[in-house]
């Protein structure tokens, strides 16, 4: 049985790493119609929709209750669905898919610079040592293999905003040790679903003031496959498969997986006709290397350490 769980809980990793890779790229083909406060209202939408009629048809009403805590909720919401679209949309927009899923993927390291600050306990040295090594093949990618030019402007506010999506979401999954008594499926319907009021709010408020342009009919009809695909896979099936992968293997195991998820956005690109140079290689290749043996270390820590893991930003 054991056994049978782990190559399920593999298998569900695999595919939400996989999709996850897949959706910077399609998500960038979107955003070149539509502006990512639209495109998040209308993916949310559908996504949150499936995961409370699944929650429901589970766990049943009562599963909707929100048991006092609902600003909490709320926060954590609009914090994790909100807040890691809209920054990181936004700044999608404005980046290279491959910079992007680099990026997304130092969740790790930055969980573990959060729980310092919150906990006051001293990371390793050697999570320090990997970060730099991470950021320095993140810097390769983004200068596209000329690191001097990062000090005249090619680190552009895209990145910077696809990064503090990143925060966003790392915040909000260490807030899910605080529902111990929800499920995950819980957790995430119903923090999804609040966090959409503040997604369809801020979209709103930015359509009124001129700094969003409303879609028509015409476009949101022109880049229907994309929203289908970043709703369907990319949040709803995603986000269930990765907590899936964690209850079968856990936190620590799980996001191993997570550098599937810069491999596979490469892969696509370079399917696409995109020939990244040697430098650019070898940046992901540090980046990639320094996440695999961060989570590797990791997984030789005190088991109380599995309890703060944070699943990675949905790129949802």
């Amino acid at each position: 049985m054991r056994s049978r769980n782990a190559t399920l809980g593999v298998l569900f990793a695999t595919t939400t790493a996989l999709v996850w890779g897949g959706q910077f790229v399609v998500g960038k083909s979107a955003l070149e119609t539509i502006d990512a406060f639209p495109l998040s209202t209308v993916r949310y939408a559908l996504a949150a929709a499936l995961w409370l009629i699944v929650l429901i048809a589970l766990e049943g009403r009562a599963s909707l209750r929100l048991d006092g805590r609902g600003w909490r909720l709320f926060w954590l919401g609009s914090l994790g669905f909100a807040g890691f679209n809209l920054f990181a949309y936004t700044g999608l927009a404005h980046a290279r898919p491959e910079t992007a899923s680099l990026i997304v993927a130092l969740a790790p390291l930055l969980t573990a610079l959060v729980l310092w600050h919150r906990t006051r306990v001293r990371p390793a040295r050697s999570t320090f040592v990997l970060l730099a090594v991470a950021l320095v093949g993140v810097g390769l990618v983004v200068s596209a293999g000329h690191p001097s030019t990062l000090l005249h402007g090619a680190l552009g506010w895209g990145e910077v905003l696809v990064l503090a999506g990143v925060f966003s979401f790392v915040l909000y999954g260490l807030g899910a040790a605080e529902f111990t008594s929800f499920s995950p499926l819980r957790y995430t319907a119903l923090t999804a679903s609040l966090g959409w009021l503040t997604i369809a709010g801020a979209t709103v408020v930015a359509i009124a003031s001129g700094l969003v342009e409303a879609p028509t009919a015409a476009q949101l009809t022109s880049v229907w496959p994309q929203i289908a695909y970043l709703a369907i896979p990319g949040a709803f099936v995603a986000v269930l498969t990765w907590n899936a992968a964690i209850k079968a293997i856990g936190p620590q195991n799980a996001v191993l997986f997570s550098n599937l998820i810069p491999v596979t956005t490469f892969a696509i690109e370079i399917v696409r006709g995109y020939r990244p140079n040697a430098a650019e290689l070898l940046g992901a290749a540090l980046t990639i290397g320094a996440l695999v043996a961060s989570n590797l270390l990791a997984r030789r820590s005190a088991p109380a350490a599995a309890t703060t893991s944070v699943a990675l930003p949905e790129a949802a």
